[in-house]
């Protein structure tokens, strides 16, 4: 069954962490609009890859989506001073809907103000915010509970095929 995927994301996003998860669920036969705080515009990536936004966050509604991606590098800092960003992950948590975050991704997350008593892992620098928001942090590739995250782009292979589980079919990379 086909779903519809968010990926929230803004400059100097950590490109590979959205450009394989992208890839992959399209292949599988799901649709994805990366979002941004503006639609049809040009995201600059943190390696210099330009991305095209499909819509902004004015223009959607966390009830039309089956899942949300957040990759890292340093977009989700920039994505917590938009509070409509914040507002629109944490329907999703709220929701119960799977949620998938990579590397700098969770420190996003922190803006729900919904990480308490959730397991977690994330890149190593932002480890103590979320212990503070009061989530346990794991230090693993990829860590299952509340919501599906990982530490680094190089456990994008281990996450993928967790993604996968939870929508019931492989899109895992190789």
């Amino acid at each position: 069954m086909s779903k519809h995927i968010a990926v929230l994301v803004t400059d100097m996003v950590e490109e590979i962490e959205l450009t394989d998860p992208v890839k992959a669920y399209k292949e599988a036969g799901h649709t994805v609009d990366i979002i941004s705080n503006e639609g049809n515009r040009t995201i600059n990536g943190k390696n210099g890859d330009e991305i095209q936004a499909d819509r902004g966050i004015d223009e959607v509604n966390a009830n039309d989506y089956d899942a949300l991606l957040v990759p890292g590098g340093f977009s989700p800092d920039l994505l917590r001073i938009n509070p409509k960003n914040s507002e629109f992950a944490k329907a999703f948590l709220q929701g119960n809907k799977p949620v998938f975050s990579i590397c700098h991704g969770p420190q996003f997350l922190v803006n729900t103000d919904l990480l308490k008593g959730r397991e977690l892992t994330s890149f190593v620098s932002v480890r103590k915010d979320l212990e503070n928001a009061g989530a346990t942090v794991k230090d693993e590739e990829v860590v299952v509970g509340n919501l599906v995250t990982s530490r680094t782009p190089d456990d994008l292979s281990c996450i993928q095929p967790r993604i996968a589980k939870t929508f019931g079919k492989i899109i895992c990379r190789s």
